[in-house]
Order: C-alpha cells, then structure tokens, then sequence
C-alpha cells in the first residue's frame, strides 16, 4: 500500500501484484491453500494506518481502493505496508455505512466473530455464531402468538428486535442459517444514534458474502451426528472490468441428538451482483431466501424441590433431557424473502453518498405447546410416586393456540459522509435519514378441545381425538388477551419510524478527537384485535411519540496501535414499534411509557506484533429505566416501573501468537442489579439472565504447514456461570460448559477435510432460558466435512 500527499487528498494504492480477494472479504495469496491452512498472517495487508496526523480506515466489507482527505501518491511518498491476521477482530468492518470505521478505530465495545472462526468450527447457524460472544444469552418467548426463532439478550437486555443484516434490521422471527455470513459484529451497549429505537444492550449486525474481484467456486459438504447433513455452494463469478455475481446456497436436514423429535429441515438462496466493481459509484442488488420447516422446542420445566427456595430445571433430578413435551401438531414452518439494494457514490474527493433499501416478506405457520410442571406434577415426583407425574401443555390463559403470520416490511438509510477541514481542525461528518415500516397480520386457530397433560417421565406426543380447527368455528376455546382484550381471531398490527441523524467526528490535533451526534425519531404504532367472541368488543390502540438520542466520545490515540476511549450514549425502545415480535405488542394499561438505557464505558483497543494480535479492554456502566417485562404464561411484553443496572468488565485478545497458532479469546464479568422496583423485595436481587462471569477460548495450531503432511488441531471452552431466571431471584439455571474441538488437512491447494466435535463431555447444557422452563442443549455430536475451492 502506498500513502502520498498532494492538493490535500488520501489515495489508497494496493501494491500487491498477485493478490486475489477471498471469500472472506480480506486480501490473500491467489494460490493460497484452502481452509484455516490458506493464509499466512504476515501476508494479509490490512487498512488501519495513521498517516500525516490523519487515519487510514477499511470502510468496507472488502478491501479496495480508498479515497480520504489528508495525503496523497505524489512521486516520493512513503510506502507502508501494514501487516495483520485473519483473526484479529479489530482488523474487520462494522459493516456499515453509518459507522464506517473497522472495529479498532470505532469507540465502542464490539465483538466480532469472523469468518475464519465460523469455518474452523463449521458454524451453521447465527445462534451457533453468537455463542462466541461473551454476554449473550438466548430466550425463548411463548404464550399464544408469542414469539421463537433467534432472539438474544446482550448483557442481560432483549434484543430480538436488534439483528440487522448489513446495516438493516431484519424484522423476521424465524432460525437464522449462517451460510451467507461474511462475519457477525455484536455492538455493545446502547446505539440509538445510529440504530434507531431499541439496542438497549446493543445490536447484532450480518454481514453478508457480496461480489468481488476475481472468480472463485467452493462447495462444502457435512454430515454426522443425528442424521446431519448439510451443503453449501459459493460462487463468485466476475462478469466483466466492472461487473461481478456472485451465489450462496445450502440446504440442511438434521435432528437434534440430546434431545427426542425435534429436527430442522431448511433451504436458502442469495444471489447478488454488483455493477460499478471497484469503481467511484457502485450498486449491490442482494436476494435472499430461507424456508424452514422445524418442531419448536419449549424445553423442559423449572420446578423447586420441597424443602428448597431456589427452582432448578426439572432434568436436573433425574428426567431424561431428551424429553420434549409438544404434540404431534406441533409445527414452526417460516418462509422468508428480502430483497436489497445498495449504493456507494464517491461524488467528490471529500463526500461519499450511500443509500441502503431493503423490502422484506414474512410468512410463518407456528404451533407449539407450552409444558408446566405445576404443584401436583412437582409433589407426584417428589414424593417418590415420580411415574404419576404429570405435566400440563396448555400454558396460561388456555394458549397457546396455534397462529398464521403474514408480515412485510420496508426500510431505505440514506447517510452522507463528508470529510473537511475548518483550519488545522479535521472533521468527518455523517448525515442521513432512516423510514422504516413494517405491518404484521395473524389469524388464530384453536383446538377442539383441551390438551391432555402427558407423563412427565415417559411424554407421548399423542393426543387423542385432538384436532385444529378455525377460530369461529369454537371461538370460547381461543386464549384469553390480557387488559380486557379477551379472545380474538385476529391481530393486526404496524408500525412506522422516520428518523433523522447527525454526527461530527472532530480531530482537533493528530492523537486526540471527539465525536458527537444525536438521532431524532417519530414513530407510530397501531394494533387491533378483531373477531373471535362478540360479546368483547373489538379493540383499537395506536400510540405516537418522538424521541431524541445522544452520543459523545472522546478518543486518545497516542500512535498508530492504540486508542483509549470514552464513549455516553443513549437509547429507546417502544415495545409497541415491533409488531411482528408479540401478540400484543403493547398493554393498554402500560401507559406506552418506552425502556430508556444509558451508557458510561471507557477502554482500551491495542494492535500488537504488526497487526497479528489485537486486545481490547471496556469498563462500563449501563443504566435502564422503565424496563420491560414479559409474562411468563403468556410471552406478552408490556413496560414496567423497574430501574436495572449492569456494570462490568470485558476483556478480549485476538489473533495470532506466531504464523501457525491463532487464538481467540474473550471474558465478561457483570454486576447486575435491579434498583428500583414496585416490587421492593426485588430491589437489589441480580438482573434475570445475566451471568457474573462469562468467557470463550478458541485456539488452533498447524503442523506441517505448506506440506502435504499438514494437520490442524484446534479446540475451545464455552462457559457461562449459573444465571438467575426471574427478577426475585427464586429460580436458577447451573452453569453451561462446553468443550469443542476439530481437526482439519489440506490437500493440496483445493480440497480440505475436517472433523468437528462438540460438548465432547456431554455435559448437560441449557440454551435458551425463559422464567419457567430452559431448553436442554445438544449433547455429544461429531460432523464431518469436506470442502472443495478452486
């Protein structure tokens, strides 16, 4: 890469003959081999260089040609070349225009899990993905119309309705397949100026495989336990100077070992193509479809033992964790469409413009039954008459019942960035506005009678004489709404955001600057429950509001390997602006009074041994008033009076130690507390959910690297403290522990083979975790896979 000065301009200019863009989006060897094998960190050239007092930053997903105001290519200029690794998260992009810095140079907590780590451990899944990130914890919402698919809590707070693809949020509820992922960045903490309304713990952004320079085929093929099996195809087919495609596909049938009946059968599309390749104005059209047919698992009850104050997961004294508690009618079948597009103009040396559309169309089909182990099941059990145990199905106020979901949705983000200079004052400023909408149509079924609990110990999902009819033909036997809404067929449900941003990144001298901005947004919200019993009168709510959001840091940059920040900011979330997440998305006597977080983090980001290894640190203090709370009968999120706190320390290291041992790792500690609450005897108790210590470690080693002889063994450790599971503190998950490992070789520059194991000790693991049930996690399982690139 060279970096010269003239007329006040940066140019950027690859110098690497020979090189060829990766799948992954980084600079690579074009006759590197396959594989983790494939690239010898020290030749993997990487953007964030500081230059003339001004800083050099990968704004893309891929790296290329880049224009920034401060220095130029006149003859005699100095040549620098910057060295990094794979695996060093602070190499990689948000993935967004609106925070156009990689991750070293954005002052904020962010894990990112790369694409070299999603191939090492052949991750199928956004879940799987995420469960390298320190601090996220899944849930399981429920009730009737209540809400599955992928849906996270970071540091402790929801954010299903935080997942975006590429700077745009995905308003989907369905299972995300990870077979177009270029990586998955986790911005920690609120990020409303950026976002819009919610990212109370933060957000989860996708980045996705786009078209690139050069033509590249691969073809991966796994299988193993319980009956898995799994292919995806990558093509990236350069059209012509300016013009690539590129094509992603897999399909994945599995069941889940560890656990009876549940299985996952599922496809997925995404062509895209790219015109202006490389050039001052380019285009992305992006298509993407998924279809899933899979049973829901609702896991198994919390239950406490006579004599004892604290509830445990009912497999935790002796019920097989295979045991799933549903019905044959028991179904989440999700069909899912968007369609992006994305523009990139460089109109002049100082201003880039990029405008980001995406419509989005939703259909699911969901039935699930929602098992208790109430206080008859509990004291049959107890009692040692454990075969007489039984457990409901049923859940609270007679759902869940079966629903039909038609949603769509549409959003476009146009932002500027302009990069000027006011005397020696170096400013970059982005602006832009943000229109979301998004309408969520459901019609209830009902069964015809109700569903017979089953054994607690032996459940048959069997029930005889059960059958699904349409909500008016026993309209009585629909699920009773809360706040006098009462039993409806129909609930309809839109909502609208237009929001406006600005913020100025100002370098007031070369190793100092501050950046502050602010989001202004209305949004509106309407819902309606309709049908169904006609002595309840239909209801009709809407709500409006606007709201401002704040953010300032300050970034000390002492040289080109560090930066110490401060960063404040702000957020809101409505729960009545996520329609396509609730059955009832507000309460009509919650007052529609949004959550209101607030950020304090100050840490540290470090670049060590040219690029190979990077470290971060990040104290911080998050305050949340009016949270919201769900029930857990009914999954229906409504707002509270509840003040919560969460304060930690995170830590990461990311890399490699020397070129043929690379290691990630990354460590949470949290003080959560709940602060103030109309419930006083839940003041002071630990935030639900949220683990007092957390941490990850993945680490690979080559032997024989560039011979035939060569093998790589890597492996690592998942662990999570017990988490509590209510806000008074009375019930409790264990720990979570989980071994993993693999090994792969490379023959000769093409073809790879591995073997992937996970939860090698078997141990007995809960994923998602809700109130009064957690679901078993997978046991023991091996995968073995096979890897074609040419």
């Amino acid at each position: 890469m060279s970096v010269s000065s003239r007329d006040g301009r940066v140019h950027l200019v690859p110098l690497f003959a020979g090189l060829a863009l990766s799948c992954s989006g980084v600079w690579m060897p074009a006759d590197a081999a396959v594989g983790e094998d494939a690239t010898d960190p020290r030749d993997v050239p990487v953007a964030p260089k500081k230059v003339s007092g001004k800083t050099a930053h990968s704004k893309g997903t891929h790296a290329h040609d880049e224009t920034i105001p401060g220095t130029d290519t006149s003859p005699g200029s100095t040549h620098v070349v910057v060295t990094g690794s794979r695996m060093n998260i602070l190499h990689e992009s948000v993935g967004l225009a609106r925070m156009p810095h990689d991750v070293m140079h954005t002052p904020q907590s962010i894990n990112v899990v790369p694409q070299l780590l999603m191939e090492q451990q052949n991750v199928k899944s956004l879940d799987e993905a995420l469960r390298n990130v320190p601090g996220i914890t899944a849930s399981v919402g429920e009730g009737e119309g209540g809400m599955s698919g992928d849906q996270f809590l970071i540091r402790g707070f929801q954010a299903q309705n935080d997942i975006y693809e590429n700077g745009l949020r995905d308003f989907g509820v369905y299972s995300r397949d990870s077979f177009n992922y270029d990586h998955v960045s986790v911005i920690k903490g609120p990020s409303s100026e950026v976002f819009g309304n919610g990212t109370t713990g933060g957000a989860i952004n996708i980045v996705t495989k786009t078209p690139h320079a050069g033509s590249s085929y691969q073809a991966n093929f796994s299988g193993g336990s319980a009956q898995y099996y799994r292919g995806t195809l990558d093509i990236n087919q350069q059209i012509n100077e300016t013009t690539a495609a590129r094509l992603t596909a897999m399909g994945n049938e599995n069941n889940v070992n560890g656990r009876d009946y549940i299985y996952s059968h599922r496809w997925g599309i995404a062509p895209s193509i790219t015109f202006g390749l490389n050039k001052k104005i380019s285009y992305t059209v992006e298509y993407f479809h998924q279809n899933d047919n899979r049973i829901p698992d609702y896991g198994v009850s919390v239950v406490t033992k006579p004599g004892s104050s604290v509830g445990k997961p009912i497999t935790e004294y002796g019920v097989s964790r295979k045991n799933w508690y549903g019905t044959t009618f028991d179904q989440d079948d999700t069909s899912t469409d968007m369609l992006s597009g994305r523009l990139t103009a460089k109109v002049a040396p100082w201003i880039t413009l990029y405008n980001d559309t995406r419509g989005g169309i939703y259909h699911r089909y969901y039935s699930a039954s929602q098992s208790t182990c109430g206080t008859a099941c509990t004291e049959d059990f107890f009692s040692g008459d454990a075969a007489a145990a039984t457990t409901t199905r049923n859940g609270g106020l007679g759902g869940p019942n079966p629903y039909r979901q038609s949603d769509w949705s549409f959003q476009d983000v146009f932002s500027a960035t302009a990069e000027v200079n006011t005397g020696k004052i170096h400013h970059e400023i982005i602006s832009g506005f943000d229109i979301e909408h998004v309408e969520d149509h459901r019609k209830s079924y009902v069964y015809n009678q109700t569903r017979t609990g089953t054994s607690l110990l032996n459940p048959s999902a069997t029930v005889a004489g059960l059958q699904r009819l349409n909500c008016n033909q026993a309209p009585q036997n629909l699920a009773n709404l809360p706040d006098g809404v009462g039993k409806k067929c129909y609930k309809d449900g839109a909502a609208t955001d237009i929001g406006f941003f600005l913020s100025d990144r100002v370098q007031l001298v070369k190793w100092f600057s501050i950046n502050a901005g602010f989001r202004l947004d209305h949004w509106y919200s309407s819902y309606a429950a309709t049908g169904g019993v006609s002595s309840t009168p239909d209801t009709h709510i809407n709500q409006s509001q606007t709201t401002v959001n704040p953010n300032v840091s300050l970034m000390y940059t002492p040289n080109d390997d560090l930066m110490v920040y401060f960063n404040w900011a702000e957020s809101t979330t409505p729960t009545s602006l996520y329609v396509t997440n609730s059955n009832t998305p507000y309460q009509t006597n919650s007052h529609y009074a949004p959550e209101r977080s607030r950020l304090y983090e100050i840490g540290a980001k470090y670049n060590a041994f040219q690029g190979r290894m990077g470290f971060t640190a990040a104290l911080f203090r998050l305050e949340k008033n009016n949270s919201t709370i769900t029930d857990p009968s009914t999954g229906d999120v409504s707002a509270s009076s509840d003040k919560q706190r969460n304060q930690g320390l995170e830590l990461s290291a990311s890399g490699n130690i020397t070129r043929n041992w690379s290691v990630i790792g990354t460590y949470a500690f949290y003080d959560s507390r709940t602060t103030g609450s109309l419930t006083a005897a839940d003041v002071g108790k630990r935030i639900q959910y949220v683990p007092k210590n957390s941490a990850t470690l993945w680490t690979t080693y080559t032997i024989g690297r560039d011979t035939e002889h060569n093998v790589t063994f890597g492996g690592g450790i998942t662990w999570r403290e017990r988490v509590w599971l209510d806000a008074a503190n009375t019930a409790r998950v264990p720990a979570n522990v989980t071994f993993d490992a693999m090994v792969s070789h490379t023959i000769g520059k093409h073809w790879r083979l591995a073997m992937n194991g996970y939860n090698l000790a078997n141990r007995l693991n809960y994923s998602n975790l809700f109130t009064n049930r957690v679901t078993p996690s997978i046991g023991r399982s091996f995968l073995f896979n096979v890897a074609a690139s040419y």
